[in-house]
């Protein structure tokens, strides 16, 4: 089968994953002072960035250790908890993100990762998958022999899709419920459509549960395209709460692509 140039270009190819991170928490400054008052202690922290905020709370009240900071701050409190894989702590730091042009292989990976992390995926019941959007692997569209093989193959994959569609929505004609007929063609046709079809998926997690999913997902061992977003992810919460996540260090591998590492394995 040959695929037109009308064809190609109406086809959207993606090659990498982007990452939005869409939500973050806050810390009630008042209600956590007045819990301090009524134990007879004063005490703040010297970060701003409230994960780590509240791990350094949930940490101290596990010893109520207000009144005996350690010294050098937020950061020398929480390297010592990554020291001693005082794990639990990290998990009252939460972030929201969205995953966006990522394959359905990898999201069949990613909710593997079910402990502390909460999911939100795209519907294929639902939307419409008739403009075609695929995330090609990056050792495919390297080389053009395999590139035009797999344009092929997610081409007649997507026709394929399309024609059931169509024959289904007849078949199911006489249900009354226009959304009701849309699903039930849509839930039979998808079962022709590859892992490579894209999707969007809404993940929650606190800190303990990305430093696992980074650590496992960021490997050299990990498959090309979730190790991608495993660094993109560390790359953003390095920003953004360099004190959980500064102990990772990004290694160059012979393919290009980088891997995640640190001394603080599975806290």
């Amino acid at each position: 089968m040959t695929v037109t140039r009308e064809e190609q270009a109406s086809m959207k190819i993606i090659l990498e994953p982007k990452v939005y991170l869409l939500g973050r928490q806050t810390v009630d400054d008042s209600t956590l002072d007045q819990f301090l008052t009524d134990h007879g202690v004063a005490w703040q922290s010297d970060t701003e960035v409230a994960g780590e905020y509240l791990t350094e709370v949930a940490g101290r009240l596990c010893y109520m250790s207000f009144s005996k900071p350690r010294p050098g701050g937020n950061h020398a409190y929480i390297e010592h908890i990554l020291e001693v894989g005082h794990g639990s702590v990290l998990e009252h730091a939460v972030w929201s993100f969205v995953f966006s042009g990522v394959s359905r292989s990898l999201t069949h990976e990613l909710v593997r990762h079910r402990a502390g992390m909460g999911y939100s995926q795209l519907s294929q019941r639902y939307v419409d998958e008739s403009i075609a959007e695929y995330v090609e692997p990056s050792c495919i569209a390297s080389d053009p022999e395999a590139h035009r093989i797999w344009l092929e193959t997610v081409e007649a994959s997507h026709k394929g899709y399309i024609k059931l569609v169509d024959i289904l929505a007849e078949k199911f004609k006489d249900e009354p419920d226009r959304t009701m007929r849309r699903k039930l063609a849509r839930q039979a046709a998808r079962s022709v459509l590859p892992n490579a079809t894209e999707t969007k998926i809404f993940v929650t997690a606190n800190a303990r549960a990305l430093r696992h999913f980074i650590e496992m997902r960021g490997s050299r061992h990990a498959e090309d395209e979730i190790r991608t977003l495993a660094v993109q992810v560390l790359k953003i919460l390095q920003v953004e709460a360099p004190n959980l996540f500064g102990d990772y260090q990004l290694v160059p591998l012979s393919d290009g692509t980088l891997e995640a590492v640190t001394p603080h394995r599975k806290v």
